[in-house]
């Protein structure tokens, strides 16, 4: 529509509102997925939850056997390996089948999670295409085509990621490190003051690299978006881009948005890749810590250990048995907080594209507070009344607020009262715009390019909501019905078509959902169409596809206007129906249309002023306002603007 050159015009790609967003805080995102998951699969999250820190506890537990083994072994060397060997089978043993559990749990959990995350995913896509059905044409006019696919390609593949491998590593390892703790302090308090010391490093080079890192990849996340809209309009305009030899410019276009998201993808991955090493250093200092601490602790006598269980003088051994299990315990922490460190990325990362699904989900749809609705009706005893089944008889169901319900029958009057619309506060597009178009009646709309004509029929389809002024239909205000009934009552013929992948009664159905093959048929004919349509391949089961590229142009807007004759509406907007089709096809058009409109109200925009002679008003607008009106002969006589356009003594353009 041409209304999109307008509104694109003020888009902003870093703001938010045009859009109606909402931004989520980035630990919130988190929060948020967990909560969609343990409340759509309850069941299946406690479950691998429970075998979650199953693992964790098995990783952990079984490093406290380490002491009992040293012990064993020093009693084995006093007593012989017969006195122990009873009691080094069983703590073999239990290790093993502590470690088999460990692994059960392990497996079982990450095919569970698979399961739940491509369900989640399913969840989610269905929910986002719900969503974006209620969102107003400004969200579609203001927003990028390939943007928007982006949120169902790689911001939902973060997701996946999130979901199935992050989430899960994290909290599993995160909950190892609560338990090394937990054993740290159990063997010796003095060698856990040295880990804590260290871990307060660690956490600093995470938040502090972590930080850097999270902005950088909120930003590669939008140049990625940015990328597949401009790949995405280039595939579209393909043919213009070859007309126009526009593949160079288009190139260094495309050069110049690659670099930025690679300038946005290296300054990302330039701090996380470095978070790595400097979490491994740290933990290699520490071990060396550990082992001098424990080395004076093992050599010293005079020093007690302290623990969870008190304080204690131990013996060579005793100390032997606490340091050696401690340095692993150590060196598997340092491990587990280098792996939550380093799950950060992909939390960052997945954060960015989750935040993008959410803002998605999370805007405003179109409002709608009509209460006016459209219902088959039929006549019993001169009264209007309301029925099941389909009469061809249509009337707007009308509930006021002291409960009673009044029946108006549908016959297609629509007013305007001193309108005005302005696509952004700043600019006004229509001014102060009155017409009246009475049931039957051919209204004509004719002006340059940008004089507001389809924005007037956009109104009338409230696409947008007028700044001021009245818009009536049947004497009712358009803004006390509801959205769906007031389109289904209106037929739209646009300037540009849009066929979907299907066959070509598929597509003329689309105006009729329920119609039958008959009614199809009928259409066809009524458009003229059947006459190329019977001489397609496979005839009305012929399949369409990439907007009907196999078809002309001509062809196309004839299916559109099959599409709008099924439907059968009181009113029908035929925005340059004609426009793309050649002189002889809109003779065969034009007579057809002339059956289509008979008895209907019709608004006409055209630029082609032989297709809006006949009509029974014509507005001339200029620069959004209504320069002239009246009837093609009135309109003659006065040798205004429209007699300039129609004498070609003005450009219409």
């Amino acid at each position: 529509m041409k209304t999109n050159v307008k509104a694109k015009a003020h888009l902003n790609e870093n703001n938010n509102t045009a859009s109606g967003t909402k931004a989520a805080p980035p630990i919130g995102v988190i929060f948020r997925i967990l909560k969609l998951l343990f409340k759509e699969y309850k069941v299946q999250m406690i479950f691998v939850t429970a075998c979650i820190v199953v693992v964790s506890l098995a990783s952990t537990i079984a490093g406290l056997f380490m002491e009992q083994y040293i012990l064993l072994i020093n009693d084995g060397l006093q007593l012989g390996l017969d006195a122990v060997y009873i009691r080094l089978i069983t703590l073999v043993t239990t290790m093993l089948c502590i470690y088999a559990t460990g692994w059960l749990a392990s497996f079982i959990y990450t095919r569970v999670m698979a399961v739940v995350t491509q369900s989640f995913l399913n969840s989610m896509r269905k929910k986002m295409f719900l969503k974006m059905q209620d969102f107003p044409i400004r969200y579609f006019d203001t927003n990028a085509h390939g943007d928007i696919m982006s949120h169902y390609t790689n911001d939902i593949d973060t997701v996946r990621e999130l979901v199935s491998v992050t989430l899960p590593h994290l909290i599993q390892a995160a909950l190892i490190v609560c338990s090394l703790i937990f054993n740290m302090l159990y063997l010796s308090a003095w060698m856990a003051l040295v880990v804590a010391l260290a871990s307060v490093a660690m956490v600093m080079a995470a938040k502090g690299i972590g930080g850097k890192s999270a902005g950088n990849f909120i930003r590669m996340q939008r140049s990625i978006a940015k990328e597949e809209g401009f790949v995405e309009e280039m595939m579209n305009g393909q043919k213009v881009v070859k007309v126009f030899c526009y593949e160079e410019k288009s190139v260094e276009k495309f050069d110049k948005i690659n670099d930025e998201l690679c300038h946005d993808a290296t300054n990302a991955n330039r701090f996380a890749n470095i978070l790595m090493p400097i979490m491994g250093n740290i933990g290699n200092i520490l071990y060396v810590l550990v082992a001098f601490v424990g080395g004076i602790i093992v050599v010293s006598e005079g020093i007690p250990n302290v623990s969870l269980g008190g304080i204690e003088y131990m013996s060579t051994i005793q100390k032997i048995a606490v340091v050696v299990p401690f340095l692993n315990i150590s060196k598997q922490f340092t491990n587990n907080v280098s792996q939550v460190s380093q799950q950060i990325n992909s939390v960052v990362m997945a954060m960015a594209g989750a935040k993008r699904v959410f803002e998605l989900l999370d805007t405003e749809p179109e409002k709608d507070e009509g209460y006016v609705v459209l219902v088959n009706a039929t006549r019993e005893n001169g009264e209007i009344v309301e029925t099941a089944e389909r009469t061809g008889l249509w009337a707007w169901k009308h509930q006021h607020g002291d409960g009673s319900i009044t029946y108006t029958e549908l016959r297609g009057e629509v007013t305007i009262e001193h309108m005005d619309f302005g696509y952004v506060p700043e600019k006004q597009v229509l001014s102060d715009i009155t017409l009246y178009a009475k049931p039957g009646q051919k209204v004509a709309f004719v002006g340059a390019t940008g004089a507001g004509k389809t924005t007037i029929t956009n109104l009338i389809n409230r696409f947008y909501d007028i700044d001021d002024g009245k818009i009536r239909y049947d004497g009712i205000n358009i803004n006390k019905i509801k959205k769906a009934d007031l389109r289904r009552s209106l037929g739209v013929v646009l300037q540009d078509t849009n066929l979907f992948t299907g066959t070509v009664m598929d597509n003329i159905r689309y105006g009729k959902l329920d119609a039958t093959d008959e009614e199809c048929i009928a259409a066809a004919k009524l458009a003229n169409a059947d006459d190329f349509i019977t001489r397609l391949p496979e005839g009305y089961n012929t399949m369409l596809t990439a907007n009907g590229t196999n078809l002309s142009q001509g062809q196309r807007q004839l299916l559109s206007i099959a599409r709008a004759a099924v439907a059968d509406p009181p009113v029908m907007i035929l925005d340059e129906a004609t426009s793309s089709i050649d002189t002889r096809t809109e003779a065969l058009v034009q007579k057809g249309m002339d059956g289509l409109m008979k008895g209907r109200t019709v608004f006409v925009i055209a630029h082609r002023l032989s297709t809006v002679k006949n009509s029974d008003v014509i507005m001339v607008l200029e620069n959004g306002r209504i320069i002239e009106r009246g009837t093609h002969d009135k309109l003659i006589e006065e040798k205004g603007k429209y007699y300039q356009l129609y004498t070609g003594k003005f450009e219409l353009e």
